[in-house]
């Protein structure tokens, strides 16, 4: 199995990056290119995109906890795939988000630096895209 996690800072308190971040409305804002999610009921999404093996949509867990800052998700239909974000408190009205992403048809010995390496950029590019929504949400709100 093949993990990968990346943690950044972000410009506002918990509470409101966790409101953007699991906000299924916004989330298409801050994914990485190439992937795109949306609601299909209670505790589901539908998953798509070129970053999502297969054709078409995909249907996929999706369970947010707001007492405990987190947002969890995996495949239904790919169950070999999984993951969490969650938010926490960092001081003086900012906050830090870790995304963690389990591949466990990857095994993490054979996984070439090519692909590790394009995992991470995906990861970290969605959370600068976060931090931006919630820099933007911010600027627009005051």
């Amino acid at each position: 199995m093949a993990e990968y996690e990346a943690t950044r800072g972000m410009p506002a308190e918990s509470g409101v990056v966790f409101g953007v971040a699991s906000d299924l409305t916004l989330m298409n804002r801050w994914l990485p290119h190439g992937l795109w999610v949306r609601d299909s009921g209670p505790n589901t999404v539908e998953a798509g995109g070129d970053a999502v093996p297969g054709e078409g949509g995909h249907e996929g867990l999706f369970r947010v906890q707001e007492e405990q800052l987190r947002v969890e998700w995996g495949g239904r239909d790919h169950p070999e795939y999984a993951g969490w974000l969650q938010v926490s408190d960092a001081g003086s009205g900012t906050s830090e988000v870790t995304v963690h992403i389990s591949l466990m048809d990857e095994p993490a010995e054979e996984t070439p630096r090519e692909r590790s390496d394009e995992v991470r950029g995906m990861l970290d590019e969605s959370l600068a895209r976060l931090s931006d929504e919630v820099g933007g949400r911010l600027t627009n709100s005051g």
